[in-house]
């Protein structure tokens, strides 16, 4: 039987501020446990929350960028329940007036544009964080409180491939936003998924399973390929599905149980009584969409236009925020955009990747990489000898000290070239012969004599067109 898969996604994100959600506890990762955390992060009697300023123009910058319909009116709810993650026995949220609503964003698979609607996105506290031990669970409170946003997709998505550059995309625009580091490995976005099959064509969705707290793109699309050949595998067989809430088994590569569902927990939400609601300035909501900055698809778009990138290139580009703002640097002195895209791409990440060093930590400028293509472009030096001066500029060397001091400058005097040519062509009379009886490699023996003699600085180009025309002649 054939099926339509259906995919929704919940994604948890930290914001990027100094302090927490509703008090002055200090926000970090990796801090010594339970050192960031105040009597109102703990739920102390007679405590009342304030709301994080900067923690609300973030979670709108984030609305703005995924064009979401804002509610001017801020109001926040109570979730209640207990759990000993959550010190206050109740969570503030958005329960009934999320902060913005009806959104999406654009993904890109298989070279094919899609739009995945958002639902909406609300602003609440994250909880503890627990360690389960063998015998004990500790709990560290340095989390709770921390400001995040809830980003709840439509079930728009078919597959595990279009539901990783969902998550790629909002990570991508919520990095560029700087709302927050989105960095999975440490819990700064997490993502809940849901998959359900239904009958091909059906108007009714299927009975969905949650995968909870994915922390990597990868697993995202892994885990949702598995789970649809787990559900149709129970379908075809005539089995049910129950509704449930899995996890992914990176070692198994499965999603396996963790509880089932029997129907929907009442959290009792009501008003959050120590939060009147606030009516946020029209003109600070302009304000900081008039200053929202670059996003990556407008990046790409810029870099395709004004430098005549392909958009592979420009996507490549885009992918990582500081390689794309590290070739702006270098376009505003380099002559070829194309060659300067292939360096960056190519060479630059990956003499940064074998030295353990990073963009931000680079001994390599922008100008010093611009230098060097430019003296490539103007035939000072060849692509070869490129190569052996980048390996040196990581010592931060200037590339045309390095050439002036290793003596290659490439020679393009064409009769200089040729009266090596002929001096390599009256001493290899064989090789002639080998060339006009079909042997092609002659040539390559022939410029390499030629290249060997100069020292390795003449012209590839030149020289390989000149042989060819000195043995014309002979």
């Amino acid at each position: 039987m054939e099926y339509d898969v259906v995919i929704g996604i919940e994604i948890h994100c930290e914001l990027k501020t100094k302090s927490k959600m509703f008090s002055a506890g200090l926000t970090s990762f990796g801090k010594q446990a339970n050192t960031c955390v105040n009597e109102i992060d703990l739920g102390h009697p007679g405590t009342l929350p304030t709301v994080n300023k900067e923690a609300v123009k973030k979670a709108l910058q984030a609305c703005i960028a995924l064009h979401l319909e804002i509610d001017s009116l801020v109001k926040f709810d109570r979730k209640n329940y207990y759990y000993s993650d959550l010190p206050k026995g109740f969570q503030i949220t958005q329960q009934f007036h999320p902060l913005g609503r009806h959104g999406y964003i654009t993904i890109h698979v298989d070279g094919q544009s899609k739009r995945i609607g958002i639902n909406r996105i609300h602003m609440e506290e994250d909880t503890a964080k627990q360690y389960h031990l063998d015998e004990v669970t500790l709990i560290d409170y340095n989390r709770a409180g921390t400001p995040l946003i809830e980003i709840v997709s439509e079930p728009d998505m078919t597959s595990g491939k279009e539901a990783a550059a969902y998550v790629e995309a909002l990570r991508q625009t919520l990095y560029y936003l700087g709302v927050s580091d989105v960095k999975m490995e440490e819990g700064s976005l997490r993502c809940d998924v849901n998959v359900s099959l239904k009958p091909k064509g059906s108007s009714v969705f299927g009975v969905k399973n949650e995968i909870k707290n994915l922390n990597s793109i990868s697993n995202v699309e892994k885990a949702i390929d598995y789970e649809i050949k787990r559900q149709k595998d129970i379908l075809d067989a005539g089995g049910v599905i129950e509704q449930a809430t899995r996890r992914y088994d990176e070692t198994t590569k499965t999603t396996v149980l963790m509880r089932k569902k029997e129907g929907s927990v009442d959290y009792k939400f009501f008003p959050e009584p120590n939060i009147l609601p606030i009516q946020l300035d029209p003109k600070w909501i302009e304000e900081i969409t008039n200053h929202l900055g670059e996003l990556p698809n407008a990046r790409k778009e810029r870099f395709m236009k004004d430098y005549g990138l392909s958009e592979y290139d420009a996507m490549l580009l885009i992918d990582n925020k500081e390689l794309g703002e590290y070739y702006q640097e270098v376009m505003k002195t380099c002559k070829n955009p194309k060659l300067a895209a292939n360096w960056v791409i190519g060479d630059l990440q990956a003499i940064l990747s074998k030295n353990n060093l990073t963009i931000q930590t680079t001994c390599i400028p922008s100008v010093s990489l611009a230098k060097l293509v430019n003296m490539i472009e103007d035939k000072t030096i060849s692509g070869k000898q490129a190569k052996e001066v980048f390996e040196l500029m990581v010592q931060g060397k200037d590339p045309e000290v390095i050439v002036k001091e290793k003596g290659m400058k490439q020679v393009s005097d064409e009769a200089s070239i040729l009266a090596m040519i002929n001096e390599v062509l009256d001493e290899n009379q064989q090789s002639i012969t080998d060339y006009k009886n079909g042997k092609d490699r002659a040539i390559g023996f022939l410029v390499g004599q030629v290249m060997k003699k100069s020292k390795g600085q003449a012209n590839p180009a030149m020289t390989n067109a000149l042989v060819l025309q000195e043995i014309a002649k002979r």
